[in-house]
């Protein structure tokens, strides 16, 4: 009797799967473990002598501190252990029904390892890679039956997380993917379906939380310790992206932009910058290194660590009252915040005697208050400051201004007093166009929005992907809906005419929905 193939297995007999893992790295071995947890028998194989044996006994270490803290049962614990088994070569894999590979992201290297394995696997097994960068139409093509493999792309650490990309290149059949996603979810874990292409989904839609992030250190915007702040505290970000970076590592972060970028044929989006091909030259490249953007060392001052945090503006005097023309969209629930402190919010609108043809929130000195729409505070006048966007401007506990150059300090103070009486901190940033959360919110939706478009991945799949694998608080699609795409598209256009080079072009469905006012489902 043959051993079942992944094609012939319904989910009841799952387990009759024996399924392959090449590679006991912690991707590898995290793979195996969810494999054999599923109930799957598991081979592991390493060119290394010895390291698929030592990966099974960490595993059992896991398995053991699981079942210390009552997260596993030790008769089950014992039973994920006995179904992982070493192997020495890639003949002993023929009776598996599914290979994955988690070997070197090296292409040829991946492409002699599947040779291989079509040797010695049936015809109707599945060869799938766990590349997060290189395309798995490229890993396909020498292969006597490309239509077998796909993409399956696990993050780390690959038994917690619960998102997997499911990847088809430009041969892989349907039933392949179909089957694969099946097995996946039989799995526990949430599959996204994509199309190969630089990044996939989430490397891709990514690129912008980092490389924003970068140039506004480089533009002397904020240091890094402001801006992860920001991104967490406002934007509502899990890490910002500078604490992130040092914990995947800046040359492994280095090398996902630069592939990216390389395969778009330097596009300007994916452009890495100067500060993290410095970091990683130095040799710092964050956490596995004791030093990157910040310090790990366990002596290192809190000042010094990636919870650095920003500086706040001290207290200061509220206005009793202000007038509030029109302007305000994603940040106007603060109003409310602001009256709700004891400041007289007087709205005004054209029938009525304080209307002026200036938008915004008028404060007693003569400056503005501004949201910002992506320009800069000193572009809207000589005495304005202008707000940035908040995840939720009915609950942030912080946000972010910038002042123009000419800004005087009374209008400052009193924009620092006003935001205050909402209950909210204030940190001041350089001028610039689209501040922070902004900038950065408006580049995720936009490529997304690209994503989507081009075909790539379905919204609902976008969005799960973005908030499974990275954490972000929302999905940037329904971020996208939230803010609004004309609010969206007007950043992006500031940011174009301040950054010519192609970085910040609109997409064209995001210029569409904006314009027509149709949703974010291209």
């Amino acid at each position: 009797m043959s051993t079942p193939s992944l094609h012939s297995v319904s989910p009841p007999r799952l387990q009759d799967l024996v399924v392959g893992v090449v590679g006991a790295g912690t991707m590898g071995a995290g793979i195996a473990e969810v494999a054999a947890r599923a109930g799957h028998r598991v081979l592991l194989l390493d060119v290394a002598e010895g390291a698929a044996a030592a990966a099974i006994e960490a595993t059992a270490g896991r398995l053991e501190r699981d079942v210390q803290k009552d997260r596993l049962d030790a008769e089950e614990a014992a039973a994920v252990r006995g179904r992982l088994e070493p192997v020495a070569d890639v003949a002993a894999l023929a009776a598996c029904g599914l290979v994955v590979e988690a070997v070197a992201e090296d292409l040829e290297v991946k492409r002699d390892l599947f040779a291989a394995l079509e040797e010695v696997v049936a015809d109707d097994a599945v060869l799938a890679t766990n590349t997060s960068s290189l395309s798995v139409t490229a890993v396909a093509a020498p292969l006597r039956l490309p239509g077998r493999l796909v993409g399956l792309h696990f993050f780390n650490p690959a038994p917690r997380m619960r998102l997997v990309e499911v990847v088809r290149g430009a041969a892989t059949s349907a039933a392949v993917v179909d089957d694969v996603t099946d097995l996946v979810r039989a799995w526990g874990k949430e599959p996204v379906t994509c199309t190969s292409t630089p990044g996939f989904v989430v490397n891709r839609v990514a690129r912008p939380f980092y490389g924003e992030a970068q140039r506004m250190v480089e533009e002397k915007v904020a240091d890094a310790a402001t801006i992860d702040h920001v991104l967490r505290e406002v934007a509502g970000f899990p890490m910002g992206p500078f604490e992130l970076s040092d914990l995947v590592g800046q040359d492994v972060n280095l090398a996902v932009s630069r592939s990216v970028w390389e395969q778009t044929f330097h596009d300007p989006r994916y452009a890495p910058t100067v500060l993290q091909q410095g970091l990683v030259d130095a040799g710092l490249l964050g956490r596995k290194t004791g030093r990157g953007v910040y310090s790990y060392a366990p002596d290192a001052p809190e000042a010094d660590g990636p919870r650095a945090g920003a500086v706040v503006q001290p207290r200061t005097m509220r206005p009793t009252r202000v007038r509030y023309s029109e302007g305000w969209a994603v940040m106007e629930p603060l109003l409310a915040r602001m009256a709700a402190g004891g400041v007289e919010v007087a709205i005004v609108g054209e029938s009525d005697p304080e209307c002026t043809d200036q938008i915004g929130v008028l404060l007693p000195s003569g400056g503005r208050l501004l949201e910002t729409d992506g320009s800069t505070a000193s572009s809207a006048g000589r005495d304005v400051v202008v707000l940035d966007w908040a995840l939720d401007a009915q609950q942030t506990h912080a946000v972010v201004v910038a002042a123009s150059p000419s800004c005087s300090t009374q209008t400052l103070s009193e924009a620092v007093g006003l935001l205050q009486a909402a209950g909210v901190a204030v940190i001041v940033v350089r001028d610039t166009a689209g501040l922070v959360v902004a900038r950065t919110v408006a580049m995720l939706v936009n490529e997304a929005v690209g994503v989507v478009s081009r075909g790539e991945a379905g919204r609902a799949d976008v969005d799960t992907a973005m908030t499974l694998g990275t954490g972000y608080p929302r999905g940037p699609l329904a971020w996208g809906e939230q803010v609004g795409p004309a609010c969206v598209v007007a950043v992006l256009r500031h940011l174009h005419e301040a950054v010519p080079t192609g970085r910040y072009r609109v997409a064209p469905e995001l210029r569409l929905a904006a314009e027509s006012g149709s949703p974010l489902d291209a």
